[in-house]
């Protein structure tokens, strides 16, 4: 479990990072980084953060099936955070001053303490252990405004392609009406010439039914697992609960796999669907 440094940033959001800074250094002009929380400081000078104190969570509910392998005594860690302090003191004084300097020409002694506290928190399982983390981060926040804009682009690329090609389809087709005669294979032009290649039957059916009933398959097995991931069954403390249901699922799904090949190549007229529900069966590597 990483210890993790949490601070508010200039949006007054929690950002928990996985480092911490041993010092920082107020500018001439009073600048300091985000992690700096040193207030009032004096310019171009550094303070050293000497003085850390650690915040360790932990879960110990009773009942819980980890308890058997580990004793009963045990726990989990589930945080573990840490604040950093600048204290001119070996005895953790807070209401002493900062350690600090403005340079390095004379030699200064740095006294260094610490303090840890414990937290018990059974609200927060240990699978859970990581979300502080991750909602503190920017990338996972759901981006609105990109996901609106792509939304636009796609909207209105869509929308002129589907005016020019109904615009080239109404013209083709009024130039076809107006051929007068019964109409022979040169006097067609433009799709007109393929809209009977759409009911022939393609030359290798097999191959076609085998992999569409296996991508039927693939597909309805990843959408029923996340469906389960989605509903919290596959926790991530239940170790090869995903691969489980990753197997399984690919294996019951074969029947549906199976049927769609055979009904898709009765279609193209075949005869023979036994061979081709065998073919299903053996054709992707299981």
């Amino acid at each position: 479990m990483p210890i993790t440094l949490c601070y508010k940033n200039t949006e007054n959001l929690e950002f928990c990072s996985r480092n911490f800074p041993i010092g920082c250094y107020v500018s001439k002009s009073g600048q300091t980084k985000k992690s700096c929380n040193i207030r009032d400081g004096k310019n171009d000078t550094f303070y050293i953060f000497n003085h850390l104190d650690f915040e360790i969570t932990y879960h110990n509910e009773l009942g819980e099936t980890w308890r058997s392998t580990f004793g009963e005594d045990s726990s989990r860690i589930i945080s573990a955070k840490i604040q950093v302090n600048s204290l001119n003191s070996n005895r953790c004084d807070r209401t002493t001053g900062p350690v600090m300097f403005q340079s390095t020409s004379k030699d200064i002694e740095i006294p260094f303490t610490y303090s840890v506290k414990f937290i018990k928190n059974n609200e927060i399982r240990w699978a859970s252990r990581w979300d502080y983390i991750l909602k503190s981060l920017p990338q996972t926040r759901i981006q609105w405004f990109s996901i609106l804009n792509s939304l636009v682009i796609v909207l209105f690329l869509s929308g002129m392609i589907a005016t020019i090609l109904l615009r080239t389809l109404c013209k083709n087709n009024s130039r076809y009406s107006r051929i007068v005669g019964t109409g022979s294979a040169k006097e067609q032009f433009g799709w007109k010439l393929i809209d009977g290649d759409v009911f022939r039957p393609p030359q290798k059916g097999i191959l076609l039914s085998t992999l569409v009933g296996n991508g039927v398959q693939i597909a309805m097995t990843f959408l029923i697992t996340l469906v389960f991931a989605a509903l919290d069954f596959l926790s991530p403390d239940k170790p090869g609960a995903l691969l489980t249901c990753l197997i399984l699922c690919y294996v019951l799904l074969g029947i549906p796999a199976g049927y769609t090949s055979a009904r898709l190549y009765k279609m193209f007229g075949g005869a023979n669907w036994k061979k081709i529900a065998l073919t299903t069966a053996i054709t992707c590597p299981r």
